[in-house]
């Protein structure tokens, strides 16, 4: 590669990864800059995997206060992502590049709609506790507990596979089940896919170790490793409100992007 071109690789990894402790995308930045500079999709996808984990790692460390407290709820929901990053990595392998990214658009504008909404459902569900004196759960029955696995398993499935806007994705549908602040729900979102990334990272390298780009892993880990810390620190001072403006804008983005690959 050019100069210019690991300066670029860089460069991309360090918003990556300040994307990624915000809301979840950040592949959207890497991927296409690998690709473009030749690096085959399925290897930049592997690539891009094992470079952004020093990100998430440094984006679960800024979102600790949020992260404090959730620590029993993660630990049940961290076999889903396992598994379902290992379903993912194994699709990737197997099955054509343009598999899933026939249904990624459609995903992405659900889980904004979710965002959007979130609050509204929040409100609607805490005036009906209060008309029937109902106590506000800390944690989901087993129902919605059941429910909450089902979409960390399903979003690390595509966690594992493509990767990009996941974050988005488990953040609109997991507002749509708990009762959590979007804060406290983008800090279990970073260690989630954490766990997905680390999960699918180590199948990529043991069995696609050829085919990584090596250099450009180094590149985006760097990157991603200040961006992702110096993101966390900025992304968990929003309100709310700018917080789901954020997710929304940088959605469509994404939509646009994946649609326009």
């Amino acid at each position: 590669m050019e100069i210019y071109e690991l300066v670029l690789i860089l460069l991309a990894g360090v918003g990556a990864g300040a994307i990624n402790a915000a809301v979840g995308s950040g592949t959207l930045i890497t991927f296409p800059v690998l690709v473009a500079f030749g690096v085959p999709p399925v290897s930049a996808t592997m690539s891009n995997a094992l470079g952004l984990v020093p990100g998430n790692i440094a984006s679960s460390f800024g979102y600790r206060e949020e992260i404090r407290g959730q620590g029993k709820r993660l630990l049940k929901l961290l076999p889903a992502s396992l598994l379902g990053s290992l379903v993912g990595a194994y699709l990737l392998l197997h099955l054509p590049d343009d598999t899933f990214e026939s249904v990624v658009p459609i995903l992405i504008i659900l889980a904004l709609v979710l965002v959007i909404g979130q609050p509204m459902l929040q409100r609607s569900l805490k005036q009906r506790r209060l008309r029937t004196g109902a106590a506000e759960p800390e944690e989901p029955g087993p129902g919605r507990a059941l429910v909450v696995t089902l979409i960390v398993f399903a979003c690390a499935i595509y966690g594992g596979y493509f990767a990009a806007a996941q974050g988005i994705i488990l953040v609109g549908l997991l507002g749509l089940v708990l009762t959590d602040s979007i804060q406290k729900i983008n800090g279990a979102k970073n260690i989630l896919v954490l766990v997905v990334n680390v999960t699918s990272a180590t199948v990529y390298t043991i069995v696609g170790f050829d085919r990584i780009s090596w250099i450009s892993v180094l590149l985006i880990a760097i990157g991603s490793l200040f961006g992702g810390y110096f993101g966390a620190r900025v992304s968990r001072r929003l309100s709310p409100v700018l917080l789901r403006t954020v997710i929304v804008v940088l959605g469509l983005v994404a939509f646009w992007r994946i649609v326009s690959m």
